[in-house]
């Protein structure tokens, strides 16, 4: 069975393109985009522009900010060859360059996650406790 195309609204252009699942965009700006990639990936092999920050780039080359966020999330662009390139963190905004949130993110939800394990074994150890408790009544 052949995969089957849908019609979709070019997120871009808004014209309507066959969606296959390949390309996110019309053929016309899918092309726009390369170009405008091309600029951007010149720019960084410069030895003197790998460390430029994603501000440095955006006013360098024109390029759109989310156009540079989708590029490294996708592995078009990687930061191990580009430090100082990454996507905002889903939880905070600071940049990160794997997953949708950024290690310190990370580390504060592990130790939200400990204090909250924590708090519930000791829930549990008191009734537990309560549960074998016999209470006397006095007069």
């Amino acid at each position: 069975m052949k995969n089957q195309a849908e019609i979709k609204n070019c997120p871009s252009c808004g014209n309507f393109f066959n969606y296959t699942g390949i390309r996110e965009t019309c053929v016309p700006c899918a092309q726009k985009e390369e170009k405008i990639f091309e600029e951007v990936y010149r720019f960084l092999r410069k030895r003197e522009n790998r460390a430029a920050t994603v501000e440095q780039i955006v006013k360098a080359t024109g390029v759109d900010e989310d156009l540079l966020y989708r590029w490294v999330r996708r592995g078009r662009l990687q930061p191990t060859l580009f430090p100082n390139l990454g996507y905002p963190c889903d939880k905070c905004g600071g940049l990160t360059t794997k997953g949708n949130i950024c290690e310190s993110c990370v580390e504060e939800l592990q130790n939200d996650l400990k204090q909250f394990e924590a708090a519930e074994e000791l829930r549990e150890a008191v009734t537990r406790r309560d549960e074998h408790s016999y209470y006397a009544k006095r007069d």
